[in-house]
């Protein structure tokens, strides 16, 4: 009994820590009305702009002839916004180190793992509460779903914020200035977004640039939302490779 008790109060102690830090994300994000209309903003702004401009004159290798531009572009303005959201949420790792909130929560007696966790956890939630906002939208691009490409569609959305905020995460650990980390992301994480088949295939693009598409692990998340959308009733998840693979 002695050792159960143990187990649940070491359980509770990785835990707690992670909601709550998890939810003060939340909390904090949804109180900056600023930053949810640029996180979400830009991207419908890019998609809306870049999407009608190139309707007509953009054709999809080996797609029916009726799928316009902005129709293949509708999962790359998603996981756009993946990527703002992870931006954003993990600024706040910066500030909280400035305000010295981060120093009194590491040296309180929790796991760093499970401070690490809230903080993606909270991010993670941010980003997919904001890529679900925009699936709304797909019904109007001409997207409907069914039960396994929205299974699909919401396995792949995890997995992308799950890793893109993680990736922010430890970016933004070992920095101090919220510029220099605005300046690292972009540099790092926008080339990453326009080479994962967001913006052009991969079979479209020049030699070497379709190589570095193929290395890239984001575009197989981009891939795999894109077939979830396009899933229909006679396929099955277990054919969708580029999910696992991301």
């Amino acid at each position: 009994m002695p050792g159960k008790r143990g187990e649940q109060l070491t359980g509770a102690a990785f835990i707690l820590p992670a909601l709550s830090l998890g939810s003060r994300e939340l909390v904090r994000f949804y109180r900056q009305r600023s930053r949810m209309i640029g996180v979400i903003g830009s991207p419908l702004l890019f998609w809306f702009l870049i999407g009608s401009g190139l309707k007509t004159s953009f054709r999809y290798p080996s797609a029916p002839p009726d799928v316009n531009y902005m129709e293949y572009f509708y999962p790359g303005t998603i996981v756009l916004i993946i990527l703002f959201t992870s931006i954003f949420s993990t600024i706040s790792i910066i500030e909280d180190r400035r305000e010295g909130f981060l120093q009194s929560v590491i040296v309180a007696p929790v796991p760093r793992s499970s401070i690490a966790l809230g903080k993606i956890a909270g991010g993670t939630a941010l980003s997919m509460i904001q890529a679900i906002l925009l699936l709304f939208l797909a019904p109007l691009v001409g997207f409907s779903f069914s039960a396994g490409s929205l299974l699909l569609v919401l396995a792949t959305l995890f997995v992308i914020s799950f890793g893109l905020t993680g990736l922010g995460f430890m970016i933004a650990w070992r920095m101090d200035s919220t510029q220099g980390f605005h300046a690292i992301m972009n540099l790092f994480l926008i080339p990453l977004w326009l080479l994962s088949g967001s913006l052009f295939p991969a079979s479209g693009a020049a030699g070497w640039l379709g190589s570095l598409m193929t290395i890239n692990p984001l575009a197989y998340g981009v891939s795999a939302l894109r077939q979830g959308l396009y899933l229909n009733g006679t396929e099955s998840i277990r054919d969708i490779a580029p999910l696992p693979v991301a």
